[in-house]
């Protein structure tokens, strides 16, 4: 049988995946985004949250930036063609409301996750360009997250264990040949970078793609505005669409 790295061999994994590249060739260019108009920086956490029916009052949150998304009533792509008033806020912070240090000695401190009734998403302009860095943090627990986006591919330009330095890490960035996905690993401890652009008109979902922790609430999603070419804007529903 092949000797296997240890499950917790955080080093070794970190070293295989910075062997992962894209083509960046002719015919399959990486057209990675070299300048950013919007840095965002999301941290992953778990919290407990009052539940009267709950066994011992509480139940588990998972948040982002400390806030725990709250499914609507009405589609977010419906209210947002539409116009529909109230059913979501464009106010999810860009990052953290309190900062602290997200991976140093163990937390057992139980923030609070935010729960509102209208859900909060980001807005991002048309075209623009978006760098994301996905922080794990220790509050509760630590995991490994592995983050989803809907309608976009984006740049796995950067990754590392502890916590993210705006002033250092950007520069060890490969932003050449990195992996294009649409799925990736924040590491346990860690933290991981991603660049795309907001080429795509809509709502758009980003997730933990473990489906337990999307039912805590562990996602967020964005508002991409329409843009003023006659292909830069969200289609029209079809004719038959069912009504929900």
């Amino acid at each position: 049988m092949p000797q296997l790295p240890a499950t917790n061999d955080s080093s070794f994994a970190l070293s295989y995946n910075a062997k992962l590249k894209s083509l960046n060739s002719p015919q399959f260019p990486a057209n990675v985004p070299l300048t950013v108009d919007r840095h965002l920086f999301y941290t992953i956490s778990l919290g407990q949250n009052p539940c009267p029916t709950c066994l011992n009052g509480t139940r588990l949150a998972a948040s982002l930036n400390n806030i725990t998304f709250v499914m609507p009533t009405i589609g977010l792509l419906q209210a947002h063609y539409s116009n529909t008033k109230g059913v979501f806020k464009t106010d999810f912070p860009d990052r953290p409301i309190t900062p602290f240090n997200y991976t140093g000695a163990s937390l057992t401190a139980n923030l609070r996750t935010s729960l509102s009734p209208i859900p909060r998403l980001s807005k991002i302009a048309y075209n623009s360009t978006v760098e994301l860095v996905l922080q794990d943090t220790n509050l509760l627990s630590v995991e490994s997250h592995p983050f989803h986006l809907h309608g976009y591919n984006f740049f796995v330009v950067g990754t590392g264990i502890g916590n993210f330095d705006p002033s250092k890490d950007p520069a060890k960035y490969n932003l050449v040949d990195p992996p294009e996905r649409n799925t990736v690993g924040v590491p346990t401890g860690g933290w991981t970078a991603i660049r795309f652009r907001a080429d795509n008109p809509g709502v758009w979902f980003m997730h933990c793609h473990l489906e337990l922790h999307t039912g805590w609430g562990l996602k967020v999603a964005f508002v991409v505005e329409d843009g003023k070419g006659p292909n830069q804007s969200v289609l029209p529903p079809p004719k038959d669409l069912p009504p929900c």
